[in-house]
């Protein structure tokens, strides 16, 4: 799942993705995620909650068992993106920013992330996670399970300061992030259109967090509550626009971007959107027929097979037609904005929207 943009303490991390309007004069603190904060107030709000954040996660997760500190901090620790505290921050500023309730609502949203990506390395038998040994394979499966636990618990301790439609919220959100789960490992039923079942997969294990995320920054900064469901729109599009940019990025991108070495979902077998659309085609010329005769292999081992798709893969039509679903997702993310007034922190939400389409083309 899309882990998100930034670290919290204002290191440069990231995708540097092509990003047309980057060039356009900002701060440059964000430039390499594409967020732009040209107003120096917003930016200061900001970068300060986030710098918050960062401590309270870490004071968040102590214990007096020194071996759940030690877990429970391995993944904070490791740096790694803030991208749902930076929603809650951005969200804020369409009301007061600097409301007592802002920074917890911003730890509990990433709490319950950091949860999440201890169960993910357990199931996906992960070894490394952000560059660092995964807890499941520095303490066990076990230990790992019990930490995410562990961190769940934690979150939803911190939303029951924030009141009862906080927790009603979080515990909503992470019936959605259970039910993709589930929907994701079992697969599509029969019947159901693979691409559909995908999409829904990703609005539930990564949208239904980052819409919250922007929610919760519009309920505790005081926003309108107009101006609330335009920001959990918009996070819950984005999210998944991010995470679909991502599929692409691991076929088309020569280095990095995606944050893992291209082709690694080919490799393993994972069926993004750019390969369900191509195993989905019927256009019968040869190089669409032998992209689908590779696919329907499964996992691609052998080296041959993998640069064979991959090749075929990046100059396919159902390549050209992910990018475009993509930009569709990113455009629709910015109309939901409408309902905002003007002002440097909409536009920041919206150059994300220039970022995730651009990082693609």
């Amino acid at each position: 799942m899309v882990e998100g943009v930034e670290t919290a303490a204002g290191q440069r991390t990231g995708a540097p993705g092509s990003g047309g309007r980057r060039s356009r004069p900002g701060t440059g603190q964000f430039d390499s995620l594409g967020l732009y904060l040209a107003d120096a107030r917003v930016e200061a709000s900001v970068l300060g909650l986030l710098e918050t954040v960062e401590a309270e996660l870490r004071s968040s997760v102590a214990s007096a068992n020194p071996l759940v500190t030690e877990a429970a901090r391995h993944l904070v620790e490791a740096g790694g993106k803030r991208f749902r505290p930076l929603l809650v921050a951005l969200g804020a500023q369409f009301g007061d920013p600097t409301g007592p309730q802002v920074v917890p609502a911003a730890v509990v949203m990433e709490l319950t992330h950091l949860a999440t990506l201890y169960h993910d390395d357990v199931m996906d038998e992960a070894a490394v996670r952000r560059g660092a040994p995964s807890a499941n394979s520095r303490w066990t499966n076990s230990i790992a399970i019990l930490v995410g636990d562990y961190l769940f618990a934690r979150a939803a301790d911190i939303a029951a300061d924030l009141g009862v439609e906080a927790v009603r919220l979080q515990a909503r959100t992470f019936a959605r992030l259970v039910h993709g789960q589930i929907a994701e490992t079992v697969g599509p039923r029969p019947g159901d259109d693979p691409v559909q079942h995908y999409l829904q997969v990703i609005a539930e294990k990564t949208g239904s967090l980052i819409a919250t995320s922007a929610r919760f920054g519009g309920m505790f900064g005081g926003a309108p509550a107009a101006h609330v469901e335009a920001l959990a729109g918009y996070g819950e599009t984005i999210g998944l626009a991010f995470q679909l940019s991502d599929d692409l990025l691991d076929i088309s991108s020569e280095s990095v971007q995606s944050g893992k070495t291209p082709g690694t979902d080919l490799r393993e077998g994972v069926p993004t959107l750019p390969v369900l659309y191509a195993l989905a085609s019927d256009d019968a010329d040869a190089a669409s027929v032998r992209l689908r005769e590779i696919l329907a292999t499964g996992p691609l081992t052998d080296d041959d097979l993998h640069a064979e798709a991959l090749g075929l893969l990046r100059e396919s039509p159902a390549l050209k037609r992910a990018r475009e679903t993509v930009r569709s997702y990113a455009e629709e993310a910015r109309e939901q904005l409408s309902p905002l007034p003007d002002g440097p922190a909409r536009r920041a939400l919206e150059s994300l929207c220039d970022f995730v389409a651009d990082r693609t083309s």
